[in-house]
């Protein structure tokens, strides 16, 4: 009798351990499918919350409600006005004209210089910019971060530094500048939009192949 228990015990125990490994499994295996949704709606709704917001006070004063999404409609034919706008003669010098305005306007120039220069390395519109994708061993040694190579300069003593833009996920226009020996800046075989969706994507959209060699210029 008392065997035929610990045999029941025994057939129970490994019946459990079944379950338990069957429902940590099916666990893991749900994470790897809705996490990547997850930060993918994340990452969109964060996009268009803050698209959207941009002119969705507008929307709401004229017509006093308000609407989700009518903020990025109102952007979206906004930048096709102004895009046609800057395709003619006339609309160059206008827009040539307001800017330079706004460049003249201490404490706003230097602002508006900022991001103007960023949004153009970004968009592949600038002959210098973010041109050329680059590694280097942070936050320690073994551990490298993707960086944009935006120029170069020397120290006190002659010796060439690098000055390498660090972009953070999911916005790569929020990142930092960092300045280093050249000889620690790794050229990466990625381009600039493969780099930036592999930014954006949080890693998520990762190119099977990283090359790295010693950056030469």
């Amino acid at each position: 009798m008392k065997a035929a228990i610990l045999n029941v015990m025994g057939y129970a125990g490994l019946v459990a351990r079944g379950l338990i490994r069957h429902l940590r499994n099916s666990l893991i295996r749900g994470l790897l499918i809705l996490v990547p949704v997850a930060i993918t709606y994340w990452i969109l709704r964060l996009v268009f919350n803050l698209l959207d917001g941009l002119l969705q006070p507008a929307f709401e004063g004229m017509f006093n409600r308000t609407i989700p999404g009518a903020g990025l409609v109102l952007l979206l034919l906004l930048l096709y006005f102004l895009g046609n706008i800057g395709a003619n003669v006339l609309g160059r010098t206008a827009i040539r004209w307001s800017q330079n305005l706004l460049l003249g306007i201490p404490m706003i120039n230097f602002v508006y210089s900022g991001a103007k220069e960023l949004i153009e390395s970004f968009s592949g519109l600038r002959t210098t910019g973010f041109k050329r994708v680059v590694v280097i061993e942070y936050p320690r040694l073994g551990t490298w971060t993707i960086g944009f190579l935006t120029g170069t300069a020397r120290d006190e003593t002659g010796a060439l530094l690098g000055i390498v833009y660090i972009p953070t996920a999911p916005t790569p226009q929020s990142g930092w500048v960092t300045i280093l020996p050249l000889e620690q800046i790794y050229d990466c075989s990625l381009s600039v939009p493969t780099a930036l969706r592999f930014v954006l994507s949080g890693g998520i959209v990762t190119p099977p192949l990283i090359r790295k060699q010693r950056l030469v210029t």
